[in-house]
């Protein structure tokens, strides 16, 4: 299930940004919508969703269901080209592919015995899958779209390669409806009667306390940073033009292969998290998880040479082991049981909705702040920005988050 569930998205996101910029033709500020809007199913998710599947409808046949439907329409957004079609689109597929992410955690939650020893077992497959669809992707633009020969210029062979990217999206709909058909025989999970009817509503009484509260307040600007960075380092990964024999060989072409080092090292840090979870507090980690935004922002700024930025790249893995895993955790120790799906839908509102939606305008926005009249960025200026803004969101937390050294009980209950 993990494996196909972000298999589907990662097969498409690192590539959009070249794929409609250059391919489509879009402006910074379109494309800044389109990944804005794009994101509005993360934030019905907890109301409609969230609600259905505490209350109302079995929780794998909800998500099976959702991703029959996202596989019909993301087929179709690799041939769509004008900014309207495309939008209409992107918000359609939002609707029912964002929540089934923690739709798909929270039936991994219910099942588990021990959600600290077990769920980074589970997840790490999300990884797995991502990494899989980036370097096959990589190697599909290297063998099927890369054109070669005398006379082949350079920018012919990336128009090539960015017109090629488009197949992601047919890729991503055949994996989507191949997890829509297997979701009908994960376990059954049905909904629960809580204290309310309306589970959402249980859920934010619940958040509103800590350390919950700090935690969601915090992740809104660290959403936002994350959608920054996904946004723009594939194009600057090709901008760099860091690929060699060597490099092209194992990842591919396109930047989306080489961006999948941050997969790599997050299937390590999945692994790792368990293990020093019961040792380490969580305030310490998500600190950890927010010094390593920074330092990948800045070796993006400061360092643009492959003997940095590789590894900066491999920073993901703590980024996204230590704070947005971890978040997810957290969400699931600190709710109740009958409104774990909406309170993990709520996060998913903050972290790839509210987080998505704003980062993705305001990423389109300082984009034309820092875009050059050929269309390339003042890519020193557009990564120093978030390393400051990652710098603020560490002293934040720990200023505001509660230090605990162990986890709640009901996290093995």
């Amino acid at each position: 299930m993990m494996f196909l569930q972000y298999a589907v998205w990662g097969a498409w996101v690192p590539l959009l940004q070249a794929f409609l910029m250059e391919h489509r033709h879009l402006s910074s500020e379109e494309f800044g919508w389109i990944g804005g809007f794009g994101a509005i199913g993360a934030v019905t998710a907890p109301f409609v969703m969230g609600q259905l599947a505490d209350r109302h409808v079995a929780l794998e046949k909800l998500v099976g269901v959702s991703h029959l439907i996202g596989a019909v329409l993301v087929w179709q957004m690799s041939s769509l080209t004008s900014f309207g079609s495309l939008l209409a689109f992107a918000i359609l597929y939002s609707l029912v592919y964002a929540p089934t992410m923690p739709l798909t955690n929270a039936l991994a939650f219910h099942h588990l015995p021990d959600r600290i020893r077990d769920f980074g077992k589970v997840r790490i497959w999300g990884s797995i899958g991502w990494i899989a669809v980036g370097i096959g992707m990589g190697h599909w633009l290297l063998n099927r779209h890369t054109p070669t020969g005398p006379g082949v210029t350079a920018e012919a062979v990336r128009a090539a390669q960015v017109a090629g990217m488009g197949d992601a999206f047919r890729l991503s709909a055949i994996l989507g409806a191949a997890l829509g058909v297997f979701s009908f025989t994960l376990p059954h999970t049905p909904p629960r009667r809580g204290a309310e009817k309306f589970a959402p509503f249980e859920a934010l009484r619940e958040v509103r306390k800590q350390p919950l509260l700090a935690l969601f307040l915090l992740s809104i600007p660290v959403s936002c940073l994350h959608q920054y960075f996904m946004l723009y380092a594939a194009g600057y990964l090709g901008h760099l033009k860091i690929q060699s024999s060597a490099i092209d060989a194992i990842f591919g072409v396109g930047g989306g292969g080489v961006m999948t080092i941050g997969q790599i090292s997050e299937v390590f840090f999945l692994a790792l998290v368990p293990v020093i979870a019961r040792r380490v507090s969580r305030k310490t980690l998500l600190a950890v998880g927010l010094a390593c935004y920074a330092a990948r922002f800045a070796a993006f700024a400061y360092f643009p040479r492959p003997e940095v930025i590789l590894p900066a790249l491999a920073l993901h893995g703590p980024i996204f082991g230590f704070f947005i895993f971890l978040a997810f955790m957290i969400v699931d120790e600190e709710t109740t049981a009958d409104v774990r799906s909406s309170a993990q839908g709520l996060y998913n509102l903050v972290i790839v909705g509210m987080g998505v939606v704003v980062g993705s305008v305001l990423s389109g926005t300082i984009g034309s702040w820092f875009e050059k009249p050929d269309h390339t960025f003042d890519y020193e200026r557009l990564f120093a920005l978030p390393m400051w803004v990652s710098l603020a969101c560490l002293v934040l937390l720990l200023l505001i988050y509660p230090a605990r050294k162990t986890a709640p009980a009901a996290a093995t209950a």
